[in-house]
């Protein structure tokens, strides 16, 4: 997973696009709703009414450590306000949680008041400080888990929407997004319903993992009353080793091959104004969230020669084969039957690099995960995949359709995930998430 693809990195011969079919849904949030609120009422009262494959970025880390004398730091701040929302196009931080959410609002008024409410947990969270003193015998308001005052350490929290979320309950299907829909079930995905699509998604990335708990606990506690956890993926960051872009757990260097100026982002991830969307979404973006399990009890017996014409680079430097660092590009042209790099190696179909496909690129921002093992004491881990567009349809789904029966299929799974659209950012004080699209 070098390249910015769906899927980790490989070689496998290119099949026929195949027609995606929509992955299975049962969407049992709402019908939970009465149940969820009753059970929530003594601990959240009124609360819905208002009361985020990079290398980690050095940086990040020497300021998220606690220091040798073991008095905690408090981390850098990422500006919370603007007209986009951070944890896109942020330099990866260490440690990421993706909790995705089915909506238990009853309307678009307890809808406004759940986005609300979020965006007061993100605005303090991400800016750190001394929750307040509720007096004595009054619940803390604060989990204490990061001591009396909460540190920014980083923090972003991004916020996404499901094309489940206009499907009538709240009066917003004229405001979808244009090219919003279900997530597809791709040839050789292993997709569990269960983990699949939801309302939203709240991807919150930090420095620190305590940080990143605290964050999913604050918010979980402020909102049950609104929103109901649907499934989870923690991932983290490997450090460089020894250098470069971090390592998945298949061994090879991961996100190589990204977009990194303005011009790209405008080109490849933001949606622009007067684009052929509804106007709120000017300064979102699409996200692509997939957990794909590494079968890597079975990779851990491939040659290493095998592994790397999968993948198209080697594995100690994440050069190219056909080149000797990690950031030279292939020189596919001159390799035109797939004598250095084969024909379907991973890199090689998820970028071709040539005119015609450098907008299909995507901004891949991919985490390590590990789950432990299964029911059978396989071990279960492998990439927490998150990506960023302006149009899936053209970017994610044209490139997961080349790779289709690609020879690292043997040992990759695709079990679960969704398509959301990340909502432009809150641009002040006055504002909050989602304001165009519920004004």
């Amino acid at each position: 997973m070098t390249e910015q693809n769906p899927t980790p990195d490989t070689d496998a011969a290119a099949a026929q696009p195949a027609q995606p079919a929509t992955c299975p849904f049962d969407h049992s949030g709402f019908a939970r709703r009465a149940m969820l609120k009753g059970a929530a009422a003594g601990v959240t009262g009124a609360a819905v009414i208002g009361a985020t494959g990079f290398a980690m970025n050095k940086a990040a880390a020497d300021a998220a450590p606690n220091s040798p004398s073991g008095e905690a730091k408090t981390g850098r701040t990422l500006a919370f306000h603007g007209p986009r929302q951070q944890g896109v196009t942020t330099p990866a931080q260490k440690h990421l949680t993706l909790a995705v959410f089915d909506v238990t609002a009853a309307d678009k008024g307890e809808l406004t008041q759940l986005f609300q409410t979020l965006t007061e947990r993100a605005r303090f969270l991400t800016a750190g400080g001394t929750p307040p003193d509720l007096g004595v015998g009054a619940p803390p308001s604060d989990s204490g888990i990061l001591g009396p005052t909460v540190p920014s350490d980083g923090l972003t929290v991004t916020l996404g929407v499901g094309a489940s979320l206009f499907d009538g309950r709240f009066g917003l299907a004229d405001k979808k997004p244009a090219r919003l829909t279900p997530m597809k079930t791709f040839p050789n995905d292993n997709l569990n319903p269960a983990e699949c699509h939801g309302d939203l998604s709240l991807q919150i990335c930090a420095d620190s993992q305590d940080t990143v708990i605290h964050a999913i606990r604050d918010i979980a506690k402020h909102t049950r009353a609104g929103m109901q956890l649907k499934y989870r993926i923690d991932g983290w960051a490997n450090d460089p080793r020894p250098t470069g872009a971090q390592r998945n757990l298949l061994g090879f260097h991961d996100g190589i091959a990204n977009p990194t100026t303005d011009h790209e982002y405008d080109y490849l991830v933001w949606v622009q104004p007067g684009a052929p969307e509804p106007a709120w979404t000017a300064g979102g973006t699409y996200q692509v969230v997939r957990r794909i399990r590494m079968l890597v009890e079975f990779w851990d017996r491939v040659s290493l020669l095998e592994q790397e014409k999968m993948i198209g680079r080697r594995r100690d430097t994440g050069a190219p084969l056909d080149g000797a660092a990690q950031t030279d590009i292939p020189q596919y042209a001159k390799d035109p039957k797939g004598g250095s790099i084969p024909l379907d190696a991973h890199i090689r179909l998820a970028n071709p690099r040539t005119p015609e496909t450098d907008r299909n690129r995507i901004l891949r921002r991919g985490y390590n995960y590990d789950r432990g093992f299964d029911a059978v004491g396989d071990l279960d881990m492998g990439l927490a995949f998150v990506c960023y567009q302006q149009d899936v349809q053209r970017q994610f789904e044209f490139v997961q359709t080349k790779l289709i029966d690609e020879p690292l299929v043997d040992y990759i799974s695709p079990v679960g995930g969704g398509y959301f659209f990340v909502l432009p950012g809150v641009k002040d004080a006055s504002d909050f998430f989602g304001s165009g699209l519920l004004a």
